[in-house]
C-alpha cells in the first residue's frame, strides 16, 4: 500500500530524531491540515551559531517546507536566568547588553537555515518580563519541587553538594510558559532540553490547552569525537566561518564520525543519508572520499553552490602542495615588542593570535610545529631581528598562518 502524505511527512520529521513524544499526537495534528505552529527557543548566551545547534534549527526548517510555522523564541528573559540543562555548575548570569549584542548576532545566523516566509519570531521578555511577583508565584505552584528536582542534571548537583540556585529550579518553568504564551503544537529541541519541553506540555493542559508535541534531536560530537560540540571546548564548526576553515576542520574528524555528520549535519534527506552511510560501510567510499563529500556539502549549504568545491581547491594547494593560503592575514610588530632589538619566537607567535600564550607558544616550538617560510624552528628560546622576520610566511601546523610585518 503507498505510503500517505501524512506517512511521508512522519517519516520525514522523525528521521534523526531522539525523543518524538508522541507519534500518534503528531500524526492527529497533522490531520488537520492547518499550519502547525512549532516552536524552538533559542537561549543568545554566545555569538556563533555552530553545526551542532544547526541540527534542530534544520529540522525546524523541514517543518517550514511542509508548510507549517516556525516560532523561533528568542529567549532574552531566559537567557539572563541560565539553563541549567547539561550544567554541572551554575551557568554565569548574562547582563541585558551581552544578550542584546548575541541576539543580533543569533537571529542573522538562523536566517541562513529559515525561511522568511514562514517564521515568527518571539522575544519571551513579553510575557516574561511582565509576570511580576504575583503572576511567579502562581507559575511556581504548577510544579512541585520533588518534579524540578527529580531532572538528571539537579539530581547530579544534588548527590555532589553542588550549589543550585533558585533561579535555576524556576527555568523549566519560565521556558514551558513560553509554550502557553505562542500556543505551541510542537516543540523541539536537543535531546538535553527533554525536561523543559515535557514541563511545556504540563503547563499547557494545566491552562486549558492540547499539549505540544515534543520532539527532540541528538547532540552532536564535536570534532574530536568525544565532547558534545562547543565553542568552549574548541571543537566546533561555525556556520559563518570562512570556506576554507570549514572545510580543513571537517577534513579532521574521526572516521567513526561521518555517519553521524551524513546524518546531522548535511541537511540530506534520510534516503540519502542511507544510502552514503551503506556505501561508507561497504568501501565503495572511502574514509577521506567521504569526508570531502561531507565537507563540501557543509560549505555549500552556508556559502552558496560550488563554494565547497574552491574551499577544496584550496584545500588541496596548501595540504598537498604545502602552500601557503591565498588569503594570509598580516600581523604587524613594532619597536615596542622587542627587547634589546629582539623578539622572542614564542612571543611572536602570541602576538600574531597563532598561539594562545607565551607557554602554548614554546611548547608548539619544542614540538617542532612552528616554521618560518617554511624552514622548521625547534628552539624555545629562540630570539629573532625584525629585518630577519619582514615580510615572511609564520606557520604553525598545517592551518595557522600569518605574514609577518615589522612596523618599525
Amino acid at each position: 500500500m503507498d505510503a500517505t502524505p501524512i506517512d511521508e511527512a512522519v517519516r520525514l520529521l522523525a528521521a534523526g530524531s531522539v525523543d518524538l513524544i508522541s507519534e500518534a499526537e503528531l500524526r492527529t495534528k497533522l490531520a488537520r491540515d492547518r499550519p502547525l505552529r512549532v516552536k524552538l527557543g533559542i537561549d543568545p548566551t554566545a555569538f556563533d551559531i555552530h553545526l551542532g545547534f544547526a541540527v534542530v534549527l534544520r529540522k525546524l526548517r523541514q517543518f517550514q517546507d511542509l508548510g507549517h510555522t516556525a516560532v523561533l523564541i528568542l529567549g532574552d528573559f531566559t537567557a539572563q536566568v541560565g539553563d541549567p540543562s547539561g550544567r554541572s555548575a551554575t551557568r554565569p548570569r548574562l547582563t541585558a547588553e551581552q544578550v542584546e549584542a548575541h541576539l543580533e548576532s543569533y537571529s542573522v545566523q538562523a536566517g541562513l537555515i529559515l525561511r522568511p516566509d514562514r517564521l515568527e519570531v518571539r522575544r519571551n521578555s513579553e510575557w516574561l518580563g511582565k509576570l511580576g511577583v504575583e503572576g511567579m508565584l502562581r507559575l511556581t505552584g504548577s510544579a512541585t519541587v520533588a518534579q524540578i528536582l527529580a531532572r538528571d542534571d539537579f539530581q547530579k548537583r544534588w548527590q555532589a553538594n553542588q550549589p543550585i540556585s533558585v533561579t535555576e529550579l524556576l527555568y523549566p518553568l519560565l521556558q514551558g510558559w513560553d509554550s502557553v504564551e505562542v500556543e505551541a503544537d510542537v516543540e523541539l529541541g536537543g535531546s538535553d532540553q527533554l525536561f523543559n519541553n515535557l514541563m511545556g506540555r504540563e503547563l499547557q493542559v494545566k491552562q486549558g490547552q492540547e499539549p505540544q508535541v515534543v520532539l527532540t534531536t541528538p547532540l552532536l560530537e564535536g570534532l574530536d569525537g568525544v565532547q558534545k560540540m562547543s565553542k568552549s571546548l574548541g571543537n566546533y564548526v561555525g556556520i559563518t566561518e570562512p570556506p576554507a576553515e570549514q572545510f580543513g576542520k571537517l577534513m579532521s574528524i574521526p572516521d567513526s564520525l561521518l555517519p553521524r555528520y551524513f546524518a546531522l549535519a548535511t541537511g540530506w534527506g534520510p534516503d540519502r543519508v542511507e544510502a552514503e552511510v551503506a556505501d561508507l560501510a561497504t568501501g565503495r567510499t572511502p574514509p577521506v572520499a567521504a569526508k570531502r563529500l561531507l565537507a563540501r556539502t557543509v560549505v555549500d549549504l552556508y556559502h552558496g553552490e560550488g563554494a565547497g568545491q574552491t574551499a577544496e581547491a584550496e584545500f588541496n594547494r596548501v595540504f598537498r602542495s604545502h602552500e601557503a593560503p591565498a588569503d594570509v592575514p598580516v600581523v604587524t610588530f613594532g619597536p615596542g615588542d622587542l627587547v634589546d632589538g629582539r623578539i622572542r619566537l614564542f612571543r611572536l607567535l602570541a602576538l600574531a593570535g597563532l598561539v594562545a600564550s607565551n607557554s602554548e607558544g614554546r611548547r608548539k616550538i619544542s614540538e617542532g610545529a612552528v616554521r618560518l617560510d617554511g624552514e622548521k624552528l625547534t628552539d624555545p628560546d629562540a630570539e629573532l631581528v625584525p629585518g630577519h622576520v619582514d615580510g615572511k610566511l609564520l606557520q604553525v601546523g598545517r592551518r595557522n598562518w600569518a605574514r609577518l610585518q615589522y612596523g618599525g
